[in-house]
């Protein structure tokens, strides 16, 4: 099998759940505590090893270029004053040379045309996917580095899900597994928003996905589909058919941030799990509840 060296993050939505906050920041770059979403991101893809990451942007994702880059003045007053714990902080998210690249998908035609654009740059490797907005934590093992050590078993393609919410399973796309022993398991199909009550199982798929590069040359000739876009799971279905596809049901919490309350859920959570604030967040959160 073929090491997974590089991620494709696709960060060329606009962010429409949760504007007007998205309006001029990308949603990728709102914070979650003091950092932005992308740095966890980027923070758990190199955890599990990747060497590369392609950001496929859009219009109005410049900050992002920018976050990844120098900030001289910035760093230059930090060294002045002597506040060199903060300017770590920020050097620690700057990349090595050549481990970032940014393409553009120039119109909005869905998830499955964003990963087609990264094509030339992944070129003949298998890869992996992480969706932006999903922010997965997971304090023994990231996410992405669960479902490395799921591909170094079994090959193939990885796809991470885990249970939907009692009753929403129709609100996402639903792994059809063939049988379920464990964590991983064989998947056999995927439909994407089924109606209630014939769901195929429990499981969705939740942003975290190694894919075989022959997903390109099914997405070069892929039919539009649901909400009129190029739909990532059309072309893994027809994937499916000559090559395996695994499902694993990771060990962690996802939080939507492309969803308002998602968003708040998330800095809840990742800021009580901090060190240096736990303590002063759950004092605050109390304090709120009591009003």
């Amino acid at each position: 099998m073929k090491p997974v060296r590089k991620a494709v993050l696709p960060v060329a939505g606009l962010g429409t759940r949760v504007l007007p906050g998205a309006k001029t920041t990308p949603k990728e770059m709102l914070n979650v505590v003091d950092r932005p979403i992308l740095s966890y991101i980027v923070a758990e893809g190199r955890a599990a090893g990747i060497e590369h990451f392609v950001f496929v942007t859009g219009r109005g994702k410049g900050a992002i270029e920018d976050y990844f880059d120098h900030h001289i003045e910035m760093e230059s007053q930090l060294e002045a004053k002597g506040k060199t714990d903060i300017l770590a902080d920020i050097r620690s998210d700057l990349p090595k040379p050549g481990e970032m690249s940014f393409v553009r998908q120039m119109a909005p035609l869905g998830l499955g045309h964003a990963i087609w654009c990264a094509r030339d740059i992944i070129g003949d490797e298998p890869f992996a996917i992480m969706l932006p907005d999903m922010l997965m934590h997971a304090p023994q093992r990231p996410a992405l580095a669960q479902a490395m050590d799921a591909y170094s078993q079994v090959g193939g393609n990885i796809v991470v899900v885990e249970p939907a919410p009692e009753g929403e399973a129709h609100k996402y796309g639903i792994v059809a597994l063939d049988g379920q022993d464990g964590r991983l398991n064989r998947m056999t199909g995927m439909v994407e928003k089924p109606a209630p009550g014939t769901e195929p199982s429990n499981l969705f798929i939740s942003g975290r996905y190694i894919l075989q590069p022959e997903i390109f040359k099914l997405l070069a000739d892929q039919q539009k589909g649901a909400g009129g876009e190029i739909q990532l799971t059309d072309a893994m279905f027809r994937l499916m058919a000559i090559e395996s596809f695994h499902a694993l049901e990771y060990e962690g919490t996802t939080y939507d941030c492309g969803d308002k309350i998602g968003l708040l859920r998330a800095n809840v959570a990742f800021a009580l799990q901090r060190e240096d604030l736990g303590a002063a967040a759950r004092k605050a959160i109390m304090e709120l509840l009591r009003i």
